[in-house]
């Protein structure tokens, strides 16, 4: 009996679906927004703010801030620059519009 290795692309292919399905499109969304909303707790304890510290710098109640950290999936690109903005931090996005990609930086 011999073990075969998978790649963690072959695994996601095999159990959420292949990449450019809707299903796989939601999961490597949703595992974004998740990564976004720790990037945010992060910087946040960093600077030594807690939730209500950070939504009264933006305008928000502490929940929403909470509800950002868990995932960020129901915040606007606004409230995300807001947030950084307020944390002091750099942000990057990279969109690929085809085969080029455009950088917006916000400082």
């Amino acid at each position: 009996m011999t073990n075969k290795t998978y790649t963690l692309s072959e695994m996601k292919d095999k159990y959420i679906g292949r990449t450019g399905t809707k299903i796989r499109d939601e999961y490597e969304y949703e595992l974004r927004m998740d990564i976004l909303g720790r990037m945010i707790k992060t910087a946040r304890q960093e600077r030594k703010l807690t939730q209500e510290e950070l939504g009264k710098l933006i305008g928000v109640q502490k929940a929403q801030i909470s509800k950002l950290e868990s995932s960020a999936n129901s915040a606007t690109i606004d409230t995300v620059l807001k947030v950084f903005k307020a944390l002091k931090a750099e942000i990057n996005f990279n969109v690929k519009l085809e085969d080029n990609f455009v950088k917006l930086i916000r400082h």
